[in-house]
């Protein structure tokens, strides 16, 4: 088989890992995507190759920055500490084993909740802040995920160019 094939299914296959892994933050979701695109242009040594890892690799940038700042401007403008969002992915953590499938979900709704529940011993303000923080995590996945989708339609669309040529 030809190596060329075997790193392109390799690829597709880190490009999904890739998704999921933005979808369950367990994994290094945009990372292994611009990993696959980097492994598949030093396979390819094509200029379609080394145009579609630049392209695929600034949208994963795009993707990343944007959710950090999305998430980290909320976060900043409620007040929401660090320990908060600890806490939350601590109970992800452990919802992932209670819970299949949606633990990890559960888990950081909950371990947030709890942990603003704490800080600011009323259910009002810390379902507010619990709310503002899950909606901003939430757009911030989906704006990492459309990057994502992105880089790897443009890595098919460079797959079809170089099998073309």
């Amino acid at each position: 088989m030809d190596t060329q094939i075997v790193v392109a299914v390799l690829c597709a296959l880190l490009i999904g890992v890739g998704i999921v892994g933005i979808i369950v933050p367990v994994l290094p979701g945009s990372l292994l995507i611009a990993g696959s695109l980097l492994i598949w242009a030093l396979t390819v040594q094509t200029a379609a190759g080394w145009v579609v890892f630049g392209v695929g690799a600034a949208l994963v940038i795009v993707g990343m920055t944007a959710s950090a700042i999305l998430t980290g401007r909320t976060m900043k403008q409620r007040k929401i500490p660090s320990w908060s969002i600890l806490a939350g992915l601590v109970l992800g953590v452990v919802g992932m084993f209670v819970i299949p499938v949606v633990g990890l979900f559960v888990g950081f709704a909950l371990g947030l909740f709890l942990s603003e529940l704490t800080r600011h011993k009323e259910f009002g303000p810390a379902w507010s802040s619990s709310y503002a923080a899950l909606k901003a995590t939430g757009l911030g996945i989906l704006v990492e995920l459309g990057c994502g989708f992105a880089a790897g339609t443009v890595w098919v669309t460079g797959l079809w160019i170089n099998a073309l040529s």
